[in-house]
C-alpha cells in the first residue's frame, strides 16, 4: 500500500472530517442508500461475535464530495445494546458523526481488504473495517474507498 493510501485506510480519527477538509470547496454530503434490521453476512456476525441468523441494524451509504461518492459505507450493529433514538434518526448524516462525539468510544483493530464493496457499483481500490464500542453498544464500520476519492485527489491506484 502506498504512504498516501494508508494514511486514510490507517487513519483511527473520523472519516467524515478527514473527507470535508480534502473536498473543500465542494460540499460533503452523506446518502443513505439503506437502513434496515436484517440478517448480517456471516463474516459480519463474526466480527461482531453474533449467532448465526441473528438479526441487526444494517445502514448503508455513500460519502460524497459534491455529487460525486467518494467512500461507501455499511455499518452492522447487534440490536442488543442499539441506542435506536439516536441511530434510527441519523437520516442524510454520517454515523461518525455521533460515533466521534461518544467520550468512551474504543477503536478496534482495523482490516483491510481489496474485495469491493458488494452492495454499490462503483470500485475502488481499498476497503477497511473495524468495531467500534461504546458502552454496550458495539458497531461493525466497513468503509471502501472509491476511484472517484483517487482521482480527485490524485492518490495512486494502490
Amino acid at each position: 500500500m502506498s504512504p498516501a493510501w494508508r494514511r486514510w485506510v490507517g487513519s483511527r480519527d473520523s472519516l467524515t472530517l478527514r473527507l470535508t477538509e480534502a473536498g473543500r470547496p465542494r460540499p460533503f454530503q452523506v446518502q443513505l442508500l439503506d437502513q434496515r434490521t436484517g440478517t448480517p453476512r456471516r463474516d459480519e456476525a463474526q466480527a461482531l461475535a453474533l449467532p448465526p441468523g441473528r438479526q441487526a441494524w444494517l445502514r448503508e451509504v455513500a460519502l460524497c464530495l459534491g455529487e460525486s461518492p467518494w467512500v461507501v459505507a455499511r455499518s452492522v450493529a447487534p440490536l442488543e445494546g442499539l441506542p435506536a433514538h439516536d441511530l434510527e434518526h441519523l437520516g442524510e448524516r454520517s454515523l461518525g458523526s455521533w460515533l466521534f462525539r461518544q467520550p468512551d468510544l474504543e477503536r478496534g483493530e482495523i482490516e483491510v481488504t481489496r474485495a469491493p464493496a458488494g452492495f454499490h457499483p462503483d470500485r475502488g481500490p481499498w476497503g477497511r473495517r473495524s468495531v467500534f464500542r461504546h458502552g454496550d453498544f458495539r458497531v461493525l464500520v466497513q468503509e471502501w474507498f472509491l476511484d472517484a476519492m483517487a482521482d480527485d485527489l490524485g492518490l495512486p491506484s494502490r
